[in-house]
This record gives C-alpha cells, sequence and structure tokens, in this order.
C-alpha cells in the first residue's frame, strides 16, 4: 500500500512539473511566434519604402 501512495505521490509531482514546463515553453513559442511576425512586417514595410524612395528619386 506504502509503495502504491510514493508511485501515485511520485507521478503527481512529475505531472505537475511537466504541467508548468509545458506552459512556459508554450509562452515562449508564442512570443517567438509574435516577434517573428512583427519583424517579417517590419522588414516589409522597409522595403515597401527602399522601392517607394528608389521609384521617386
Amino acid at each position: 500500500m506504502r509503495v502504491l501512495y510514493s508511485l501515485r505521490e511520485w507521478a503527481a509531482k512529475k505531472a505537475a512539473r511537466f504541467k508548468r514546463m509545458a506552459k512556459r515553453h508554450r509562452r515562449d513559442v508564442q512570443s517567438q511566434i509574435i516577434r517573428g511576425v512583427s519583424y517579417g512586417v517590419g522588414s516589409g514595410a522597409v522595403s515597401l519604402l527602399v522601392v517607394w524612395w528608389e521609384n521617386r528619386h
């Protein structure tokens, strides 16, 4: 009985740790996606500005 309780307690701790890690990792992935999109949009805007500038001059 004691072994089963210890195993259940160990599994609960591992599950909680995994849940925290997954939550943190998901946040990191979302921030990386947002950062990548913002850099892509910014790069596109700069490219458009350069093309416009070259056509005007």
